[in-house]
């Protein structure tokens, strides 16, 4: 299907003669509703802007087909503006539209947004049509909308109230005032009784923004007319002038009083940081990390996190859901000790891989450690029916999607937050390895399909809170006002672990950062830095990244802006990685600068060059935080398969705990000043808590194949048809493992144990038999298994 412009007389189409002529095609915008109420709106808003500029009666914000496209000689630019930046001239569709006028959209909610907007004016302003002098004057500027006897038309930036009919003679001419153009030199036409309307004004282009933009706030106090009255602009001359915001059916929200305090919407001003005097000093931390006593074995380490009761638990739930699927004859009869002995077979098999899991008991690919442990139709058994959660209780619980496994994430999360914490913290994501439904995609992780997991840890990896992500994220518990969309909501849910007031850094890349996450973090005492995407500084203009390539490396824009007259927040654009990269911050600044040595890629070799301060620091968050975490997971992860998404999240979280085990056993090292020789490495931590999860209080002799515990005594009983025969002790006695110790007999004598016919100083403490005990032949392992 070929696709064309939907704009009225505009003949364009997709073809490879329009490709030649550069022109693009996009589609309308999407209304995202699950990012929170200021997105909701935000993205409601702009998609009727869209519908309303091109006036069509068959399109409507319910019913607007896929294949609805727009092309870019429509903009100004040659393509839409960022979602955020609402006050672009190409926020909408606004050049060669096919009409002089725009009708609301069919969708009935924008002509009661036109006549709530009409109702709010009338309470503010005069009908008649005279202005008063005075400093107290609401005047109101909307681009593509003319003022006319106080009256504005409709904007698709208006937020909803209870509608208010519109007086008759202003509901006459509103048509005729939705879409009147903007002068080039920035100024608003005036009624038509004042100037005339020139409609060859449509190409013209905008070449000045304004740069102050509207932040809506929340606020408990009552907000009077006369704290929220807008200034108007001051120019480079010292005049005031209005400078204009967007043309055609977007419009700019500049506010009267009375709405601005009706709303509390509050206004900001990103400033250029002059470099003389600007450093800010980095927060000193109050807080400490405990000293280590003693550096504990690994799996002291691991039982921190998977204690009796967590075991105890999932034993109990394992034996519930085999009987609720089985018949009552057929028991599980799983243990803790088998438990953890299944545990410790799955992180041998991390360690030692085969391409089938039933291999490690095959002959040809036959792997001690797990074959000797358990027996393959066992651990088969187990992996079946290991359970976590009552499946009894679901229906009351139908609303948590991770039920199944609730009870492990919050007994393991209670654990990582009651780990104490460093000074410098990130939140970031996680992927679980999955290619099947229930996944969530990140393009630029190593694994882009599977689970997704946010966790709050220091730059070397630790673990102290996580959340696995199950759809719609709510505002944090505590907080239902604060509702920052779904990346600041997460963040704030992860930090509230977070004291504040002991100044402990938080660090954020550019998909949680805002400049609404800023400020609610530092109203808890949090500083906080993070990269930042341009169209979400609201308001503030950076150089373009080819002007900055173009530069010097040590190049750099810094700007600010004060919040509630508390918060300040920096912004600096410099080149990283030859890339630029925008690092804002409610702490750090750019100055001072510092020398710092890089690898170029063209001559290979290391240089010294100049860094800002909040360049410097943000290299300290991320040099090491993903590898540091990500990496022990990732070189020996359990790679076992399962069509049961709460058994490969439990995979996954038993890796995660032998990784933050494996970091609180360094952190300990380093406490003790343990030389680097002597700590263990990922391997060998790893195969220590699988060798004492498998081995460590276990009876192994009853879980190996072989002959049967009957063949002792059935032997016993052939030789006492040829004589007498010495006694051997009962089966319970000889198999209870309990006092059996070798011990050196001054006499040799024959070994007791059948089809052996050596000779023997040992003998057994218990039994009081003597049996072969040497590097050939162990009779005294054989006969008490």
């Amino acid at each position: 299907m070929v696709q064309t412009c939907s704009v009225i007389k505009c003949h364009n189409r997709r073809t490879p003669q329009a490709a030649a002529d550069n022109v693009r095609f996009f589609v309308f915008p999407a209304w995202r509703q699950h990012h929170g109420a200021q997105m909701a709106q935000l993205t409601r808003r702009r998609r009727m802007a869209w519908i309303s500029a091109l006036g069509r009666e068959e399109l409507t914000f319910d019913k607007l087909s896929k294949h609805s496209r727009v092309c870019s000689r429509h903009f100004h630019k040659g393509e839409p503006a960022m979602e955020m930046l609402e006050s672009d001239p190409d926020w909408a569709p606004s050049l060669h539209l096919g009409h002089t006028c725009v009708e609301a959209s069919s969708f009935g909610q924008l002509d009661g947004m036109n006549e709530r907007e009409q109702a709010a004016v009338l309470s503010n302003t005069k009908m008649d049509g005279t202005e008063e002098d005075g400093d107290d004057e609401d005047t109101l500027h909307m681009v593509g909308c003319e003022e006319e006897e106080g009256w504005r038309s409709w904007s698709p930036s208006l937020l909803q109230e209870e509608p208010v009919p519109p007086p008759p003679h202003i509901k006459d001419e509103q048509e005729e005032l939705l879409l009147r153009p903007e002068e080039p030199d920035g100024s608003t036409l005036t009624s038509p009784a004042v100037k005339e309307e020139d409609d060859d004004d449509d190409d013209e282009d905008v070449s000045s923004h304004c740069s102050e933009i509207e932040v809506e706030l929340e606020s408990d106090s009552e907000v009077t007319e006369d704290s929220d009255e807008w200034e108007e602009t001051s120019g480079g001359d010292g005049s005031s002038s209005d400078a204009p915001a967007s043309t055609g059916a977007t419009g700019a929200r500049s506010l009267s009083a009375a709405a601005a305090a009706r709303r509390g919407v509050q206004r900001v001003a990103w400033e250029t940081v002059q470099q003389h005097n600007s450093a800010r000093d980095v927060p000193t931390w109050h807080g400490a990390l405990p000293t280590a006593h003693r550096v504990r074995e690994p799996i002291e380490y691991f039982r921190d996190f998977f204690n009796a009761d967590l075991l105890d638990g999932i034993v109990e739930q394992s034996n519930l859901y085999c009987k609720q699927t089985t018949s009552a004859t057929k028991a599980l009869q799983l243990d803790r000790n088998e438990l953890e002995q299944f545990i410790g077979t799955l992180v041998y098999m991390s360690i030692v891989r085969v391409p089938r899991s039933r291999m490690y008991w095959s002959h040809e690919c036959r792997i001690a450690q797990v074959a000797d442990v358990m027996s393959r139709d066992r651990w088969v058994e187990i992996k079946k029916f290991i359970h976590f959660n009552d499946n009894g209780n679901m229906a009351a619980n139908n609303d948590d999607k991770l039920f199944k496994i609730r009870p492990v994430v919050d007994s393991l999360l209670r654990k990582c937050q009651g780990l104490p914490l460093d000074q410098m913290l990130s939140v970031d994501e996680q992927m679980v390895p999955l290619k099947g439904p229930k996944k969530q995609h990140i393009p630029k992780k190593p694994h882009t399909w599977g689970y997704k997991i946010f966790v709050l840890r220091d730059t070397k990896g630790l673990v102290y809170s996580f959340d696995i992500y199950t759809g719609r994220i709510n505002p944090a518990p505590g907080e239902p006002d604060t509702d920052l969309g779904a990346n600041g909501n997460i963040v704030l849910q992860l930090a509230h672990i977070i004291p504040g007031g002991v100044n402990h850094l938080l660090y954020f890349d550019k998909w949680f950062s805002s400049v609404d996450l800023f400020v609610a973090l530092a109203n808890k005492g949090i500083p906080a830095i993070g990269t930042m995407q341009e169209d979400r500084l609201q308001g503030c203009s950076f150089s373009s990244d080819v002007d900055f390539k173009k530069k010097a490396r040590v190049t750099f824009e810094e700007k600010k802006v004060v919040v509630d007259d508390l918060v300040e927040i920096r912004a600096t654009k410099s080149l990283f990685d030859n890339r630029a990269v925008i690092v804002a911050s409610s702490f750090a600044s750019a100055q001072p600068v510092c020398t710092i040595r890089i690898r170029e890629r063209k001559s290979k070799r290391t240089v010294e060059t100049e860094c800002t301060s909040i360049i410097s620091l943000y290299n300290k968050f991320v040099g090491g935080g993903d590898d540091s975490l990500d990496a022990p997971i990732a070189k020996y992860r359990i790679r076992i398969g399962s069509k049961k998404y709460y058994q490969r999240l439990f995979f996954h979280l038993v890796d995660m705990m032998i990784a933050n085990c494996l970091l609180l056993y360094r952190r300990d090292c380093e406490s003790l000043d343990v030389p680097r020789k002597k700590r263990k490495d990922l391997l060998d931590f790893r195969s220590s808590v699988a060798q004492a999860l498998c081995m460590q209080g276990k009876d192994l002799s009853r879980r190996k194949r072989g002959q049967p515990f009957s063949f002792v005594e059935r032997e016993c009983e052939r030789k006492k048809h040829r004589g007498p025969v010495k006694a051997i002790p009962t089966l319970e006695v000889r198999t209870d493992a309990v006092g059996h110790w070798p011990m050196v007999d001054g006499s040799r004598k024959r070994c007791k144990y059948p089809t052996c016919k050596g000779k023997s100083n040992f003998k057994c403490s218990k039994c009081n038999l003597h049996l072969c005990l040497n590097s050939k032949i162990n009779c005294f392992r054989d006969f008490h298994k």
